[in-house]
């Protein structure tokens, strides 16, 4: 019987197995064959994943816009070469067809495209006599960490649109996702 792997986590930019004794099973409803585990991060992971997030949000926060936008091209163009792959991940993990999983991940793809505008995205607003002698304007601004649950019947659009808008339009500079995890691809 071959091992199943178990999922790990990305905590300050390394990947690292947990110390949990809890694992929650992937499995293909198809087949009922156990993809992966997905542990269910203890109380220290937690405590050091936050820290590390709220670190590498005081990086990201001051990173450009066109740094920014170049890593969402960069994203865009590793969902393009990984089509294949990530649907194929959602058929296994959720059942569904594969047109259905295909789909999904094109949305997600277009909510990525969309994200390719960020200078745009970021721009901010001003409004002028909005009231006598009164002006407004909008500056996007970050926020900090936020934390995620997304449902796992639309895992490529959902996915790509929290993570992506939470980026974007800076209601946070990084965002940590407690929840629904998928088995982790490595894409290349």
């Amino acid at each position: 019987m071959a091992s199943v792997p178990t999922v790990k986590m990305l905590i300050n930019g390394n990947f690292v197995e947990s110390d949990t004794p809890h694992f929650e099973d992937v499995v293909n409803p198809a087949t009922q064959e156990v993809l992966a585990r997905v542990p269910f991060s203890t109380e220290d992971e937690i405590e050091a994943a936050v820290p590390a997030a709220r670190l590498a949000f005081q990086t990201w926060k001051n990173t450009p816009i066109s740094a920014r936008a170049r890593i969402f091209f960069k994203l865009q163009e590793l969902i393009r070469n990984n089509l294949d792959r990530l649907a194929e991940s959602i058929t296994a993990e959720l059942g569904k067809i594969r047109s259905d999983a295909e789909g999904d991940v094109f949305r997600g793809l277009e909510v990525v495209e969309h994200a390719c505008g960020i200078p745009s995205l970021q721009m901010g607003g001003f409004v002028e006599n909005v009231a006598k002698g009164v002006n407004t304007f909008t500056m996007l601004q970050p926020l900090g960490v936020c934390a995620g649950i997304t449902p796992f019947n639309f895992p490529g659009v959902v996915e790509f649109y929290t993570q992506t808008k939470t980026i974007t339009e800076r209601w946070s500079g990084d965002s940590t996702k407690i929840g629904d995890v998928n088995t982790a691809i490595t894409l290349k």
